[in-house]
């Protein structure tokens, strides 16, 4: 028997965690994304702000994919290539560096700190470890260089 209390799920997890399964869905399935988005709406009823910051952040990760987000992981992601990573860590690091570079008003800490939780529960056994590492050394150099803008 678990003696801790069901922990309540924030609304920014929530999203996160919608979001990363648009994200999936669009690059496994090689599906519409907006299909993709308002399909997940319908089944997860998120409340109105919930719903707006996981459509958010989807079409931010992938308007600044291709151009920023990818470039970034490849960067920061020493001795990896994006095809040798698991799709869900690929995701992962899209949505926390997207948040990284254009939500400054979440703290850097909550941003790693979320998507490592989202990467042990959804991806492998090391995920946990490779995406803290990624986003640790990422964040550092996306909010200083946002500070000295």
């Amino acid at each position: 028997m678990n003696p801790d209390p069901p922990r309540e799920v924030s609304p920014r997890r929530l999203a996160r965690e919608w979001a990363l399964r648009a994200l999936y869905q669009i690059e496994v399935g090689q599906r519409d994304p907006q299909e993709v988005v308002e399909e997940a709406l319908e089944v997860a009823q998120l409340e109105p702000g919930i719903a707006r910051y996981m459509r958010q952040l989807v079409n931010g990760v992938l308007s600044h994919q291709a151009t920023e987000l990818d470039p970034l992981i490849e960067q920061f992601a020493s001795g990896w290539t994006l095809d040798r990573m698991p799709v869900i860590d690929r995701n992962i690091l899209r949505m926390a560096l997207y948040e990284l570079r254009y939500q400054p008003e979440v703290p850097a800490r909550v941003i790693v700190n979320e998507a490592v939780e989202l990467a042990k529960r959804y991806s492998t056994a090391q995920s946990g470890r490779f995406v803290n590492g990624v986003l640790r050394t990422a964040a550092q150099a996306i909010r200083d260089e946002a500070s000295s803008e």
